[in-house]
């Protein structure tokens, strides 16, 4: 893709660059308060939800085109640059003609070529800053093909937000970070900026400064965080939000890391981590030959390939090994488990 800066006029190069605001616009009381304590902390980028994509009717869906004026109050009264996020080519209109400096287009939004090429159809010969969520799904793929299709409108001035995965599976977090999908982003696209949406991820205001904080350890060029002034009485994702004091505070405590710093130690560190890899690899060559020899003498024997007690024996005993070894049980399965998968597939090959 081929992307230009998505810095504006007076915002400092340094990171993180920060976009906070309340998770919808309610009130213009709302809006205007809660701008001029962010304003009063230096935050440059103000952002309210004009229009709330909900997963069920009933819920409040945003307060609609009203809340327009009163971000372009907090434009002229702050000097701040505003940015919503937009879901239909009307939003895309909408926000333009009020002026928005920036827009997002939303997890569910993004799921969904149809919507984003209409999207990408609206916002052609207009240059903006467009951020991309990424799909409420863990799918990489759908993810850069939203971001082609705003890019082939002309859009040069892209970034992705980084807002955790929809799971059923529901941990400490309400969205699953998977953080090796925008580490692959990263090195898919390495000039493309990458924001971290810590309050998406955590889905409470206590997981907000360790996300912010791992998200900067990853390198990440900048955070969107929901920022209310009153966040306990929000009207929406009231247990995410946090007051501009507070987001204030988590900023004062990042550690914000070099992302290109390498020393002579680092590289022989490096070079002790490809001679490891190089032995991986022979060892799983070697393991794979001894795979193919049971493979031939299960066809021989007419033996079935697949050997489930076997199966479960291998990923029990060697996720014990990983913990003593101070590796996750988790982790040693994942990678057995695709070991296995490989295993199956050359033996499959014997019997064709």
């Amino acid at each position: 893709m081929e992307l230009e800066s998505i810095l504006l006029p007076g915002i400092d190069s340094k990171r993180p660059l920060i976009i906070a605001g309340p998770c919808s616009a309610e009130t213009e009381e709302q809006v205007i308060t809660t701008a001029m304590q962010l304003a009063s902390k230096g935050i440059k980028i103000f952002r309210a939800g004009i229009w709330k994509p909900r997963t069920k009717p009933g819920s409040f869906e945003g307060i609609g085109v009203e809340g327009l004026s009163w971000m372009q109050r907090v434009k002229k009264e702050t000097g701040m640059y505003i940015t919503t996020e937009v879901a239909t080519p009307k939003h895309v209109e909408a926000a333009l003609k009020a002026g928005m400096d920036m827009l997002w287009i939303g997890a569910r939004t993004s799921a969904n070529p149809f919507a984003v090429q209409e999207i990408a159809d609206a916002l052609q010969g207009v240059n903006i800053p467009v951020l991309i969520k990424n799909p409420v799904n863990p799918d990489l793929e759908l993810w850069i093909g939203a971001m082609e299709r705003i890019n082939n409108a002309g859009v040069k001035k892209i970034a992705a937000i980084h807002r955790g995965f929809s799971s059923y599976d529901k941990k400490i977090y309400r969205n699953l970070p998977q953080w090796p999908i925008p580490i692959e982003l990263r090195r898919r696209i390495p000039n493309l900026p990458i924001f971290c949406d810590p309050s998406h991820i955590g889905g409470k205001r206590e997981l907000v400064s360790p996300l912010c904080q791992q998200a900067m350890d990853l390198g990440f060029d900048g955070l969107i965080v929901e920022s209310h002034c009153n966040p306990d009485r929000a009207w929406s994702d009231a247990a995410q939000q946090i007051t501009p004091d507070v987001l204030d505070y988590i900023l004062s405590l990042l550690v914000i890391r070099e992302k290109k710093q390498t020393t002579e130690n680092l590289k022989e560190l490096r070079k002790q981590i490809d001679e490891c890899d190089n032995d991986l690899i022979e060892i799983l060559s070697k393991r794979m030959r001894v795979s193919r020899e049971i493979g031939t003498f299960k066809k021989e024997h007419e033996m079935a390939i697949l050997q489930t007690e076997r199966y479960t024996e291998i990923l029990e005993k060697r996720g014990a090994q990983g913990a003593l070894c101070g590796m996750s049980p988790e982790f040693i399965k994942k990678v057995f488990e695709a070991i296995h998968e490989e295993s199956v597939r050359q033996q499959m090959e014997i019997y064709q």
